[in-house]
């Protein structure tokens, strides 16, 4: 089997990947870069879920890449328009043809005597094995389990007659006219599909066991309209609004975490104006304080606009069973339904499940801390891009990817052909990088698939976009923890080194 080789192997072709193509590509001229994706088009997760009404969550100021503005003023956009960006902004950079479609990578090992990655990779359309060989890797597959979401089993199932559905599977000829729609869940897939499926259903209802904290947001930017109308330059637009909704992203959710009673009383409040004076507030009054989970947000209130209008309403309550015709309420209420969506959320999976190993040594990635919260501790010239939990996802992917670029570049200028991250005793904690911050449901699960929270800096991931900047975008590479090498058996001495510190921890 022939080896390929190149400079930069990325894995995935999601927003993570196509921004670190763009800025290797950008800091490193003649750098040889390859994206593989497993998917038959650009886009990740904007290409992987097709379910009514599907929408980014995070602005579209901040969840667009950095060095492409959004040039529309709606705040939240729709996925085929987030995936067109997507695709739109890798031909600008020049990534789209370097992108192998259909390539599934099940394998990766590291030679500390060769200095580079040896990566095996399956062609999922003809079955054939590949190898390509890299100085190397990003790995940019984010952390969803594109194969098999979060699916619990629900009692009486079997007895069911009308249609059971999972969003991330959403099949492409159902037709809900005229049907009655039960959607389990609360968070924002449900949250998304309630007033997208009120258009044309008999009724829709979405069933939750406990509610989540909702916010509207203003459909269009009045502000980035108003620049526009005046035909202010699109950079200019986009800089206006990136750094005034970064800002405002962080002293939100500052706010909430200092004052977690005054800002539910804010949060409820709004919601109360918005849903009107009949609304029963059960059903939007969380047990738990504002960002122990993510906020959910609408873009003109338009869940509350549906369910005001009568074609939607909620319940909340736990499901005893499944009957023939729908679903059986511990309160012994049952909701008739012809069609059950269960929105009931997303399996975690690092690396898209590829193998990963060093000297032909198995790295287990959940004893594993990150440095910079890019680069895996003990894993020699690998890049592991994992966005915000609390922000949108590409303010930290784009820092991920500038920092890697910028790695690369002084690892050229220098003559380095490694560079290692190694932890000491006391770095590594027992929550996982996301389990420490927020309590959703894929969070906790996220435990078992992810890489440990550092217990300190350059270990500790703090989800803060200006402390995230400063240390990837404006501090040295050369740091203490961060060990440079060349090929050859010397390198293996860092190798060497960093699994001792791993053992001892």
């Amino acid at each position: 089997m022939e080896q390929q080789h190149v400079d930069v192997l990325v894995i995935g072709a999601g927003i993570s990947g196509i921004s670190a193509a763009r800025h290797v590509l950008r800091d490193n001229p003649g750098a040889s870069v390859v994206v593989l994706e497993r998917r038959a088009r650009v886009g990740g997760t904007w290409d992987l879920f097709r379910y009514p009404g599907i929408r980014s969550d995070s602005d579209m100021a901040t969840f667009g890449f950095g060095f492409r503005p959004w040039r529309q003023a709606r705040v939240l956009a729709g996925g085929a328009d987030i995936r067109q960006y997507v695709e739109d902004a890798a031909a600008e950079a020049g990534v789209l043809q370097r992108i192998r479609f259909g390539r599934r990578a099940t394998g990766a090992d590291f030679s500390h005597t060769d200095g580079r990655w040896t990566v095996e990779v399956e062609n999922e359309g003809t079955g054939e094995r590949e190898s390509y060989s890299a100085g190397y890797l990003v790995g940019a597959t984010g952390y969803y389990d594109y194969d098999e979401p979060y699916r619990p089993e629900f009692p009486g199932e079997a007895d069911y007659r009308g249609e059971v559905v999972h969003p991330q599977h959403w099949p492409e000829d159902l037709d809900h006219t005229g049907r009655r729609v039960v959607v389990i869940g609360s968070g924002a897939t449900a949250i998304t599909l309630l007033p997208a499926l009120a258009d044309g259903a008999a009724g829709v209802t979405m069933l939750q066991r406990s509610p989540t904290y909702i916010l509207a947001l203003p459909e269009i930017d009045p502000v980035t309209a108003v620049l526009q109308k005046l035909r202010a330059p699109a950079r200019l637009v986009h800089t206006i609004a990136r750094t005034r909704n970064i800002a405002l992203q962080r002293a939100s959710y500052a706010f909430c975490r200092a004052h977690p009673r005054l800002a539910r009383k804010v949060l409820l409040g709004l919601v109360r104006a918005r849903a009107g004076k009949g609304v029963d507030m059960r059903h939007f009054t969380p047990r738990y304080q504002p960002w122990d989970q993510r906020l959910c947000v609408v873009p003109g209130g338009d869940l509350f606009k549906v369910l005001k209008s009568g074609r939607a309403d909620i319940v909340t309550d736990r499901i005893e069973t499944f009957t023939a015709d729908g679903i059986r309420l511990e309160s012994g209420k049952e909701l008739k339904a012809d069609i059950v969506v269960t929105a009931t959320g997303l399996n975690v999976r690092l690396l898209g499940g590829m193998a990963l190993s060093v000297d032909g040594d198995p790295v287990d990635v959940t004893n594993r801390v990150l440095y910079k919260a890019v680069l895996l501790e003990g894993v020699p010239n690998m890049s592991l891009v994992i966005g915000y939990t609390n922000a949108s996802w590409t303010l930290k992917a784009d820092l991920a990817a500038g920092y890697t670029a910028r790695l690369l570049a002084h690892m050229r200028r220098h003559g380095h052909d490694i560079a290692t991250p190694v932890a000491g005793d006391g770095d590594r904690s027992e929550f996982s990088v996301m389990g420490e911050a927020l309590t959703s449901g894929y969070i906790a699960r996220a435990d078992r698939a992810m890489p440990r929270q550092g217990t300190r800096d350059p270990w500790r991931l703090w989800n803060n976009y200006y402390r995230d900047r400063a240390l990837l975008q404006d501090a040295p590479i050369e740091d203490a923890p961060l060990r440079f090498a060349t090929a050859g058996p010397s390198g293996a001495d860092t190798a060497a080194g960093a699994e001792e510190s791993t053992r001892a921890a």
